[in-house]
């Protein structure tokens, strides 16, 4: 202990300086955006080659249960080429010319904060941008926040920030999904409407009013809910698609007319005021 103590005062002005730099350079990123912006970026490119050398060891522990879900994702797929009539064939060609997938794999996944984010191995380079949807074969993931040149943070729907637009696949009343950070398979959906018919099991999906998901991509099912008497609306506690635990395999999903929609929305919005 004695040592400690005469290390600390033999270097107290290194010391001092060197917290002085530290708090100088926090104060510096949080105050000016693009020095946050490179901040983040940096700290993507570095934890995300930790993340990858990490996730590499770990895929070859987990490719018995990963190549199992892959195969009942094939089996599904296939099942519903078979079962497509002509309409549904066109409607996913438009699905297609309006919406781009692209394949990522998860290295890292956090579901126990209140803040959750996922890293993902593809970023800039691999025509990855933030506000892209991402989901898995089961159902919607998050939202990209961050880039570096090889790697991506997104926002996952267990964080108590996230809204995505969801609604009933059986009647399309829509409302907003959040999470409320209690159970990282459970999320809520609220500002549903007093006059909806709900009922337990129910299937919940994405509305497809934002640029971010398609329509109709599954959300989970409904788990409970009750009324909130003051507001009149429905408290709605949906159980998700995804399991968030164990997601590795997921889909980048990039709106091809993303920019023009809002340019226009702009537009619009300018004209009212």
């Amino acid at each position: 202990m004695q040592q400690i103590l005469y290390f600390f005062i033999r270097n107290k002005n290194f010391l001092l300086f060197l917290l002085l730099f530290l708090v100088s350079v926090g104060l510096t990123i949080n105050s000016h955006s693009y020095h946050k912006t490179q901040f983040v970026s940096s700290a993507n490119f570095l934890s995300g080659g930790i993340f990858s050398a990490k996730s590499s060891v770990t895929d070859y522990f987990d490719l018995k249960e990963q190549n199992q879900k892959l195969s009942e994702e094939n089996k599904r797929l296939r099942e519903m080429l078979q079962n497509s009539n002509s309409t549904s064939l066109r409607d996913s060609m438009s699905f297609r010319n309006d919406f781009s997938v692209m394949e990522a794999k998860v290295i890292n996944n956090n579901f126990s904060k209140t803040k959750n984010q996922l890293t993902i191995n593809k970023g800039s380079n691999d025509s990855i941008a933030i506000d892209m949807g991402v989901i898995s074969p089961q159902g919607i993931v998050g939202i990209v926040s961050h880039l570096s040149k090889n790697y991506a943070s997104v926002q996952s729907v267990l964080n108590t920030n996230s809204q995505v637009v969801a609604k009933f696949k059986k009647s399309n009343h829509f409302g907003t999904l959040v999470w409320d950070g209690a159970k990282p398979n459970v999320v809520q959906l609220k500002e549903i409407p007093r006059i909806a018919q709900i009922a337990i099991g129910d299937t919940i999906v994405t509305d497809g009013k934002s640029t971010i998901f398609p329509p109709n991509i599954l959300i989970g099912t409904v788990e409970s809910f009750k009324i909130d008497e003051a507001k009149d609306y429905y408290d709605i506690n949906v159980t998700l698609f995804t399991d968030m635990t164990s997601v590795k395999h997921i889909y980048v999903i990039s709106n091809n007319y993303a920019e023009e929609i809002k340019q226009l929305e702009n537009e619009a919005a300018d004209v009212e005021e």
